[in-house]
């Protein structure tokens, strides 16, 4: 069976929706959690909802919230130069502080003043920065030529139209009190009205939903709030039956997401935010190494980084994504515009294929430490159930040629043999290497249980 028809039909119409394609080719996101929480480096919003930190004393940080050294030019030139092609950011995380210029004011619980309720909950009005933080971040993202993404909770802690505040209380029932839900509604339904309107996001990035049902969210309302206006932009699945593509969370599935399009969103540490403790750091091979299991089931990786309160990147997070620019500069064929790869058991790991299905990308972690730079040493990889040979081996990044044989093709059987492919250690990439197969027609699949057929 050639694999491009194979994949074809396992895939519905409307993975190809034009709507969709740039997010489904893009491969690498970059995800940004900034806000006041930078300030102390307490956990984001959760820190005074779980009751570990008062929420007056939370709330304080929006007095050292300064972003002195805010430069969005800088922080876009470092997200293009990781091989990202998108990247969505914080407007508004769960303890209500919008970073995008909103007009609507958040209401305040009687007892509690930890914001001027002249002013709405912002930047621009509660915190030394003084600015709407995102539109010029999207001016700069959009000059590098990359999709720009708000992140909006649908959730509000501090709003005291809305029915959560603390874990363990709750302000009102909504059948109690539904026209305070509503109000809240209003509320919520006119922040994001607003983000359209003003920012215009490629992608709407939901959170907070877990809270209450679609149709208490009224996620008909919003999708059309966004639609009507900006019929392009795509929504992730957190709206549930309107989103565009699933998100699974910090781990990485097993299975294949229920919906086609999908994308992985993972910390570079344990925390989303910033957290000056947090040394914790996946190693650039780690993440590359699951961002090359993102490609091979045919997803994207969200990548997370927590820039400090005064606008700058810790110096571990930088160096990650001059990593992952190395790596995608050097790979860029065999991860962009790409589809899912073979089946696992064809070959003992991740790969990709071009959608035409000339080109069959083989991901291959390399040895780390010492071995790496051996001379003589060979790896030795295999596939098996090619029925069309490839009319070129190469090892991505080097000019050596391949040793290459097949073992174990019977004349008298068209099943085929299994190809061994010997890489020089010396040759390969520091993180994972990368073997590209091509073919001179689509390739095909042996898909039976040996022996005569």
């Amino acid at each position: 069976m050639k694999f491009a028809l194979l994949l074809s039909a396992l895939l519905p119409s409307t993975f190809m929706a034009q709507q969709t394609d740039w997010f489904a080719d893009a491969k690498l996101g970059i995800f940004i959690h900034w806000g006041m929480y930078a300030v102390d480096g307490t956990s984001e919003s959760w820190a005074f909802h779980n009751e570990t930190v008062p929420y007056a004393t939370y709330m304080r940080q929006m007095n050292g919230f300064s972003a002195a050294k805010y430069n969005p030019n800088q922080w876009a030139k470092l997200i293009k130069e990781s091989g990202a092609r998108y990247c969505v950011i914080t407007t508004k995380h769960h303890d209500g502080l919008a970073l995008y210029n909103t007009q609507i004011k958040t209401p305040q619980a009687p007892h509690q003043k930890n914001w001027n309720p002249k002013y709405p909950l912002s930047t621009k009005y509660q915190t030394p920065a003084k600015q709407d933080l995102i539109s010029p971040l999207f001016t700069s993202l959009r000059q590098e030529q990359l999709k720009v993404g708000a992140y909006y909770s649908l959730l509000d802690w501090s709003s005291f139209d809305y029915p959560t505040f603390l874990k363990d209380s709750s302000r009102y029932q909504i059948n109690d009190e539904p026209k305070r839900w509503n109000n809240f509604l209003t509320f919520m339904h006119g922040q994001i009205a607003e983000i359209n309107t003003q920012l215009r996001p490629d992608l709407f990035w939901f959170d907070g939903d877990w809270e209450h049902s679609e149709i208490e969210w009224q996620a008909a309302q919003i999708d059309s709030i966004i639609h009507q206006s900006n019929p392009n932009a795509i929504l992730n699945g957190r709206l549930h039956s309107f989103g565009n593509y699933d998100t699974p969370e910090q781990n990485m599935p097993i299975t294949h997401p229920s919906r086609p399009i999908w994308e992985l969103c993972l910390t570079t540490n344990d925390n989303w935010g910033y957290r000056p403790l947090d040394n914790n750091y996946k190693t650039p091979f780690e993440l590359l190494c699951i961002f090359s299991e993102c490609l091979g089931m045919g997803g994207n990786l969200l990548l997370d980084i927590g820039p400090k309160a005064d606008g700058t990147f810790p110096d571990e997070q930088v160096k990650i994504l001059q990593e992952f620019g190395r790596w995608t500069s050097k790979h860029q064929s065999a991860i962009y515009g790409t589809s899912a790869g073979i089946p696992y058991g064809h070959y003992h790991g991740n790969s990709t294929l071009s959608k035409d299905s000339l080109v069959l990308n083989l991901f291959v972690p390399s040895p780390q430490g010492s071995d790496l730079h051996a001379s003589n040493k060979m790896l030795p990889i295999y596939m098996k159930g090619l029925k069309n040979k490839p009319s070129m081996i190469e090892l991505i990044g080097s000019s050596t040629p391949l040793a290459v044989s097949e073992v174990g093709k019977i004349s008298w059987s068209e099943v085929p043999g299994t190809l061994f492919i010997q890489i020089p250690i010396s040759e390969m990439d520091p993180m994972i290497s990368v073997i590209q197969l091509t073919f001179n027609e689509p390739i095909e699949l042996y898909r039976g249980k040996g022996g005569f057929h």
